[in-house]
């Protein structure tokens, strides 16, 4: 499993995924724990989606 996220993209993700946990625990709403997967692909710096589409912004 190498990397496939750029540290922009990864950057994005965590931030992303920090404020839609953060809106689910303020609004009290389960949907927050979506931010849960931009998090986590963010810290592991690895996307799955990425693989079928050829993508990669790690340089």
């Amino acid at each position: 499993m190498t990397q496939n996220l750029g540290k922009l993209d990864r950057t994005i993700r965590i931030v992303g995924g920090i404020l839609l946990i953060a809106w689910g625990l303020a609004s009290q709403n389960w949907l927050g724990a979506i931010g849960l997967i931009p998090l986590a692909t963010g810290l592991i710096g690895w996307c799955p989606a990425y693989r079928p589409l050829g993508l990669n912004t790690n340089k």
